[in-house]
């Protein structure tokens, strides 16, 4: 029986600064993509954070997912619209 999606390991990688900058600045390996959006969540304390995930399977998951799926982007738009 496969695994579920969200119980298969996923990689984030974290940019910080410019959308531009080289490469991430933060690179870990989680063994739950649950875990890899929780991390995600967590990493808001810098507005210009930009996580990324990638799943086992290769699937790419960019800021804009990310902000649709993890908890973390209530607070961030919050503190945009503020």
């Amino acid at each position: 029986m496969p695994q579920p999606r969200m119980e298969r390991p996923a990689e984030l990688m974290v940019w910080h600064g410019a959308p531009a900058a080289p490469g991430p600045r933060e690179m870990r390996r989680f063994s739950t993509l649950r875990a890899a959006l929780a991390a995600a969540s967590a990493s808001t304390d810098d507005p210009d954070t930009l996580p990324w995930i990638v799943t086992e399977d290769g699937d790419v998951l960019s800021p804009p997912w990310i902000d649709d799926h993890a908890p973390r982007m209530a607070a961030r738009r919050f503190r945009l619209s503020s």
